[in-house]
């Protein structure tokens, strides 16, 4: 008599796919990110950090009899400087960030161009083709100037 022993065994260790679920979870995470929000945060705290600082150095100069008065001061100032400067931190690092950008994208596109230089330089057909596009695109530029 014979029989045959079926035995399902899973095609994927258990342990893998919880990591992959867990990578798969931190980057969602990351994708939902706003550096910019954190950008302005920190320039904002930096900002109403040295506005403190500055108050401080005034109400030290009060007598001691004012001190209530003095701590109301200082934070009134810190309240006003966090409602004020919020909108324009967030600006400028919206700004700094897409500035940055724009730097690492043409620092990529100059290191391409130099790498496909190099190449050309040891390469007859592409010193050819780059030779051929270049001579298309002034002759484009001579067309449009007149």
């Amino acid at each position: 008599m014979t029989s045959f022993a079926h035995v399902d065994y899973p095609t994927q260790h258990p342990g893998v796919i919880r990591a992959e679920n867990a990578f798969a979870a931190l980057k969602n995470i990351a994708a939902g990110f706003d550096g910019a929000r954190g950008a302005a945060s920190l320039m904002l705290a930096a900002a109403v950090a040295a506005l403190l600082v500055v108050a401080n150095q005034v109400i030290d100069t009060w007598g001691d009899g004012h001190l209530l008065a003095a701590w109301m001061v200082l934070w009134v100032v810190a309240f006003a400087a966090i409602a004020l400067l919020a909108t324009p931190a967030r600006r400028a690092s919206m700004a700094l960030r897409t500035a940055y950008k724009a730097w690492m994208e043409s620092r990529r596109q100059a290191a391409e161009d130099q790498r496909t230089w190099n190449a050309a330089l040891q390469d007859a057909r592409m010193m050819a083709d780059l030779s051929r596009a270049m001579s298309a695109a002034a002759t484009q530029d001579i067309r449009k100037d007149y």
